[in-house]
């Protein structure tokens, strides 16, 4: 057996994990329980008091549907905040009509960004502190760019009492909506990564803080455990505040965990190849954490996701003489991937042309993932065109 066979069976190997893990795992990323019947001795019958922290930079074609959608929500005990992030737009005036005509609105006056702060950590710690004082007893942190399905919040309250004792975090991945071609090959890879890379049944059974993940674009926290957790304040400077929460709040004892939230709510999250790049590359290098795991990632990917595609095109062409078995290792070593991009396609309602074009997809990412790395060493990782409190020159122009 010569080289390219050990290389495409290495590389099957690791695809038919990825794969057998993401069928694992999503028999365990279920949606909320369904509402209990009406009656005075269910479970809601006293709603606990939840607030929604939104923050918005620009994002004035965003901010009056996203709220709008919050303020249209079933549960009773309701309030939305949100903090206008220094807008060089019409973010402000939005607000201020939005709040005079519904009173659970409440804008959190805007102060200036402190250095070593990102704007949408500080935004998050301003709206955090409001929420405190009013008494709410779980905060919702989310983007200005999702839109919520009148039960999602109620929704979110069930999946947390039906969590691990001690719940302190409770987080999902919002169905992505995507309209280009950029967009398809790469946002979808979020689910793919997350379900391929992260034993589900593993964070549930332990509090350590590397077993965890959540989403920035739906983070509904206990109050009690955000506060012990030290909150955005602990990591301040973060551009994953959708990794860094739910870690800090298992390091601070409680439990966390995912639900599949994909009919409650959605989320545009970029629009072109511009967008995506950079709206990535600010926190694909933190989202994994170190050069060796980014070493390792790669190599899998490299070798799982994209050497077949090649060895395909190698033998096709006659380049490399196709001995024994390398047409089936290099078959099999293509379907594997795709068959797990079929079935999350077919789960979260993702486009199908990001299936077909996979390795491309893949290969962007990782080129993402580098790139990410090289802005974080250079310390030119921006959020809403801010690098700190500096504007970038490209936000500037």
């Amino acid at each position: 057996m010569h080289i390219i066979d050990l290389s495409l069976i290495a590389g099957l190997v690791v695809s038919s994990l990825a794969l057998a893990m993401a069928c694992w795992n999503l028999r365990l990323y279920r949606p909320a329980p369904p509402a209990p019947p009406s009656g005075p001795d269910r479970a809601e019958a006293v709603p606990q008091r939840v607030c929604v922290c939104v923050p918005a930079r620009n994002e004035e074609a965003n901010i009056g549907p996203c709220v709008r959608s919050l303020l249209d929500q079933r549960h009773a005990e309701l309030i939305v905040l949100a903090y206008n992030d220094q807008s060089t737009d019409g973010t402000g005036q939005a607000l201020a009509r939005l709040a005079e005509s519904d009173a659970r609105l409440r804008v959190v006056p805007t102060e200036g960004l402190p250095e070593g702060w990102n704007g949408k950590q500080w935004a998050c710690d301003r709206m955090a502190r409001s929420a405190a004082a009013a008494g709410s007893e779980w905060l919702l942190f989310t983007d200005a760019d999702v839109r919520f399905e009148p039960d999602a919040v109620a929704a979110a309250l069930r999946a947390a009492r039906s969590g691990p004792e001690r719940l302190g975090l409770i987080s999902t991945f919002p169905r992505q909506v995507t309209g280009t071609l950029a967009e398809a090959l790469v946002v979808p890879l979020i689910h793919f990564v997350l379900l391929s890379y992260l034993p589900l049944a593993r964070m549930r059974a332990t509090r350590d803080p590397s077993a965890s993940a959540g989403c920035g674009q739906f983070l509904l926290v206990l109050r009690e455990a955000y506060l012990a957790s030290g909150g955005h304040a602990g990591f301040r400077s973060s551009m994953h505040d959708g990794i860094r929460l739910p870690r800090a709040v298992r390091r601070a004892g409680y439990a966390t965990d995912l639900f599949d939230g994909t009919a409650l709510c959605s989320v545009r999250m970029y629009r072109g190849l511009g967008q995506v790049w950079r709206g990535f590359g600010k926190n694909a290098y933190e989202g994994l954490g170190s050069v060796t795991l980014l070493c390792v990632i790669t190599a899998m990917h490299g070798l799982g996701h994209l050497w077949p595609w090649a060895a395909v095109a190698l033998l096709g062409s006659g380049a490399v003489p196709a001995g024994g078995p390398t047409w089936w290792l290099a078959g099999a070593g293509v379907l594997v991937p795709m068959a797990e991009r079929a079935l999350l396609a077919a789960r979260f309602g993702q486009p199908w042309l990001g299936v077909a074009l996979h390795p491309l997809g893949v290969a962007m990412l990782t080129a993402i993932q580098w790139w990410s790395l090289w802005l974080h060493l250079r310390g030119r990782r921006a959020w809403k065109g801010r690098v700190g409190g500096r504007v970038t020159a490209e936000a500037a122009a």
